[in-house]
């Protein structure tokens, strides 16, 4: 109930009370922290156009402008070929590439724009977090009540928080409020609110066709509907008809970047290539693309990736080499060169290229890969920190790294991996279990029971679990001292040995 008291806030767009135990400062501070990162994780900034930017800059902060919670906006063009625009908490918005390619008016653009800055002024992130906050809440506290017990994706830390962020949906209420508050700005900015109608119609449309790069962009945060269609009709009446509708500005801006799409298409269909196997025609396409504009750093680094699986060590270090000389501020290419200057056992290159990617945008591929440099070093505690990071981070990388920790820290402390507890057989003796709980086998585990003999003397007894325990496996001794009645559990897991 004091939880509940002390969550009220007043939405600063529709004036209502809603739950919020995520603070403004907090607000503020995640979105900041996680903007950079989260940039990199959607591909960089889209720098070959930065007339473009500028325009999209214009346009986001004159709905900036009129909105009903002044907050550090900033807009952003990022370098990815998937429709989509996402707001973080504090009014950082991007949009990308792929989506400014499907627009037509700078009205449309406008209603884009103007629905982020809704979701950032009605603060929809951080109620989300807090509906999140809560049920986590909620669950202790019914067990505390009902019981007397208890990118990736490869990105982690604040890039993993923006990830979840920007592909969490936001509700029906949520999608339905910023449509209803982004039509009302576009029209305070002096757009045309039609436009938002315009561009829900052209979503359905593509919803229905099922275009692949639609329904893994925009439509699976912004899901469109005809309701919405129907919903911004409406919305329109009660809003002062005119305004600017921008189509031949919208396309004077677009003008370049139109004209370099079919070398963006390429790109993207090379990239379909290499992870179907087809590396002949990823090489293919990836030269395409740069016939068509080379100077974008993401084709260098496409045929990079290309020769990285072909083991071409050499010539992969030279193409990323290229892509950083075209664009030195994109955490994929130092990933990538450090991995391949590791292949070739150039330790020293490698971990400055890997350190500089993870400063970028720490991921699990760049920890894990200066986890195993510091490992050869002979620097185990330093391996160890890197594996930690990344076990944190769960999924393929994140099982390797716990592995890895678990063969580095097994002998010096087993009881972090190999669980115990303490019953009473049968027999009213003491029985010791223990339980795997490392991601590989373990074999040599050893107990120690702490007891008091007849003569009040303490004593230490030692019990070895046969065989090899498999992760999560259970095995069980009995130690032969009893009775045993509980009160705590005098066991120790004091020695185990990982399996190679």
């Amino acid at each position: 109930m004091l939880l509940l008291m002390s969550g009220c806030a007043v939405n600063p767009v529709t004036g209502e009370s809603e739950f919020m135990i995520v603070s403004e400062a907090q607000e503020l501070q995640m979105g900041a922290q996680a903007y950079a990162p989260t940039q990199q994780s959607q591909g960089g900034v889209y720098d070959v156009d930065p007339e473009l930017t500028g325009y999209v800059q214009q346009v986001g902060g004159r709905l900036a402008a009129v909105s009903d919670r002044q907050l550090p906006y900033e807009f952003v063009v990022l370098n990815n070929s998937v429709p989509n625009a996402w707001a973080l908490p504090g009014g950082k918005i991007a949009i990308n590439r792929g989506l400014l390619t499907e627009l037509n008016s700078e009205a449309e653009l406008a209603a884009v724009l103007g629905h982020e800055v809704v979701h950032a002024a009605a603060r929809h992130s951080a109620q989300q977090m807090s509906r999140g906050m809560l049920s986590q809440v909620l669950v202790v506290a019914t067990a505390i009540a009902t019981s007397d017990s208890d990118y990736g994706n490869l990105a982690v830390g604040s890039a993993g928080l923006g990830a979840q962020l920007i592909n969490s949906k936001y509700g029906r209420d949520a999608e339905l409020e910023s449509d209803l508050y982004g039509m009302r700005y576009m029209s305070k900015a002096g757009y045309d609110p039609s436009g938002a109608i315009d561009l829900q119609e052209t979503f359905v449309k593509l919803s229905e066709g099922r275009r692949s790069d639609w329904l893994t962009g925009l439509f699976a945060s912004h899901p469109p509907s005809m309701a919405r269609v129907e919903a911004n009709r409406q919305t329109a009446l009660t809003l002062p008809s005119g305004g600017k509708v921008g189509k031949d500005e919208y396309r004077l801006a677009m003008q370049k970047t139109l004209q370099a799409k079919p070398a963006y298409d390429a790109y993207d269909e090379g990239r379909t290539a290499l992870v179907d196997g087809d590396e002949a025609q990823a090489l293919k396409l990836a030269n395409q693309a740069l016939d068509l504009f080379p100077g974008e750093a993401h084709f260098h680094a496409l045929r990079g990736d290309i020769r990285l699986v072909d083991k071409n060590y050499d010539w992969a270090i030279t193409n990323y080499t290229r892509a950083i000389d075209r664009r030195d501020d994109f955490f994929y290419y130092y990933l990538q060169r450090g991995i391949a200057k590791k292949e070739l056992r150039q330790t020293d290159a490698a971990e400055v290229d890997l350190k500089k990617s993870a400063e970028l945008m720490p991921t699990a591929p760049a920890y894990y890969a200066l986890g195993e440099i510091a490992e050869q070093r002979g620097d185990p505690n330093a391996a160890i920190e890197y594996y930690r990071t990344v076990a944190k981070a769960g999924g393929d990388y994140g099982k390797a790294a716990s592995g890895r920790l678990a063969r580095l820290e097994m002998g010096s402390n087993p009881g972090a991996y190999i669980a115990r507890r303490c019953d009473a057989g049968s027999n009213g003796n003491l029985i010791v279990s223990v339980q795997n709980q490392a991601s590989v086998s373990v074999t040599g585990v050893r107990i120690t029971v702490q007891y008091t003999d007849s003569s009040g003397r303490p004593q230490q007894l030692l019990r070895v679990i046969r065989g090899a325990l498999s992760p999560g496996q259970i095995a069980n001794v009995d130690t032969g001292l009893g009775p045993y009645t509980g009160g705590g559990c005098p066991a120790e897991v004091v020695a185990a040995t990982v399996v190679d």
